[in-house]
């Protein structure tokens, strides 16, 4: 007898199945089919709802404020917005994941704070250790990310380009992806010194002060690194249409190059919008004006990797700043990813194309790239990940998280479905009103 069967518009790989339903036992997918429903112990009953795979979010900074404990409110908020699996990344307080040893006790804490499943990037200081970051590797980080660009020097430091092209070598006989931060550090600081000088401040200057001259260039220079070598290569968030044809020429050639689409540069329009929002909309690299249309057709034509939030809850204090350069940079953005995806590729091309989109880019690829093969697809035998979206307007409210930060740039907004349950290998963790706390799991690379 089955676990749990969850009934609905089933949206597999091959297809939305329309009375279909999915059979759970244990924490794998036991069945999934339509008409007459095997017997269970516990039906649940979503006629009409989209059953996706749970949503994998594969870009994340839950310990960036206040450390490991982070993990925490970060997995509630994403159990709501039907996030099962996060892929964290690296730059924590007061460390970054530099050595096994970081990593280890990062992991314990993913086990004693997270609800739902963890995946873990790695890094590297200034100057690579040779010995660290194949420790991590045989840990099982799921990739490294280093930036082009300093914004703390301890946590977040600048790679330069001779460790870069190290690290590129280094990581060649691993497979595992190499993401970039990409701002050229001396382009930025010196328009945003400009700007500074010149009593720029105002949220409309926030792009100028970091233009997409200085996100090409470091783009650029970092697949130039990877030259020869078999690592593969990850922008992991453009904002202009010309960053990802970069990266397009660059995978023409023979190169495994790739490039991730956050969902806040296909929402939002950097002049309309960040004159609105202000600093709840600063994010790095800054959301352009007037380039919202040309990145949907980017995704129309296959070029990003898959769809992420860069979420990163930082209090209301840090953004209602009066300068824009004193801004903490990044937004809350699990709870939002995918109804705001599924909303905006509704409007589109329909809510059935939307489903299977946000089945495609919120999960089987985040999953592949990663190298979590046990999840991303309802498929007999992978980990019962699943996420319910009820289709109907459904007006977000920020302030209904008692543990998040208790402001968006989403705040407000009238979404075309809203999550209204999430399981975590088989476990139902969120019921669309409550979170049934139960302990994540730390997923190495497969």
């Amino acid at each position: 007898m089955l676990d749990t069967l969850i009934a609905g518009r089933v949206v597999t790989p091959d297809g939305i199945i329309e009375e279909g339903w999915i059979g759970i036992r244990g924490e794998r997918i036991a069945a999934i089919g339509d008409g007459e429903p095997p017997q269970a112990r516990r039906a649940i009953d979503h006629t009409g709802s989209y059953v996706l795979p749970g949503t994998i979010d594969g870009q994340t900074h839950a310990g960036s404020q206040i450390g490991f404990a982070g993990l925490a409110p970060t997995s509630r908020a994403a159990v709501m917005g039907g996030v099962t699996t996060i892929v964290d990344m690296p730059y924590d307080e007061p460390d970054p994941i530099t050595t096994a040893a970081l990593l280890k006790d990062k992991i314990a804490a993913v086990e004693a704070y997270s609800i739902c499943d963890v995946a873990l990037y790695g890094t590297v200081p200034a100057h690579p250790n040779t010995n660290d970051v194949q420790a991590l590797v045989e840990e099982g980080v799921c990739a490294f990310k280093i930036s082009s660009f300093e914004a703390h020097p301890h946590r977040f430091p600048r790679i330069d380009n001779a460790s870069t092209r190290y690290l590129i070598e280094l990581l060649e006989r691993s497979g595992l992806p190499l993401g970039l931060h990409n701002e050229d550090q001396e382009i930025v600081r010196r328009f945003t010194q400009v700007h500074r000088d010149e009593g720029r401040t105002g949220p409309e200057f926030h792009s100028p002060s970091r233009p997409e001259v200085a996100e090409l260039a470091a783009t650029a220079a970092f697949l130039a690194l990877g030259a020869g070598v078999g690592t593969p290569l990850h922008i992991v968030h453009i904002s202009t249409p010309d960053g990802f044809a970069l990266v397009r020429r660059a995978r023409e050639t023979g190169k495994p190059a790739t490039a991730e689409m956050c969902v806040h540069y296909l929402h939002f329009d950097g002049d309309e919008d960040m004159r609105r929002l202000g600093g709840l909309l600063k994010v790095n690299p800054p959301i352009r004006p007037d380039r919202k249309e040309a990145l949907w057709s980017v995704l129309e034509q296959n070029g990003c990797a898959f769809v992420s939030s860069d979420h990163s809850a930082w209090p209301l204090e840090r953004k209602n700043l009066s300068s824009i350069f004193d801004v903490a940079a990044g937004m809350p953005g699990l709870e939002t990813l995918l109804p705001v995806f599924f909303s905006d590729a509704a409007e589109r091309y329909g809510a059935d194309e939307a489903a299977r989109l946000c089945a495609s880019l919120l999960a089987e690829r985040p999953a592949a790239f990663f190298g979590l093969s046990r999840k991303g697809r309802l498929q007999p035998g992978l980990e019962a990940d699943v996420t319910v979206l009820q289709p109907g307007p459904y007006r977000y409210d920020a302030k209904a998280n008692p543990n998040g930060p208790g402001w968006s740039a989403y705040d407000g907004e009238t979404f075309a479905a809203r999550p209204v349950a999430t399981f975590v290998r088989g476990r139902q963790v969120w019921d669309g009103a409550a979170i049934a706390p139960q302990p994540g799991r730390y997923v190495p690379r497969g």
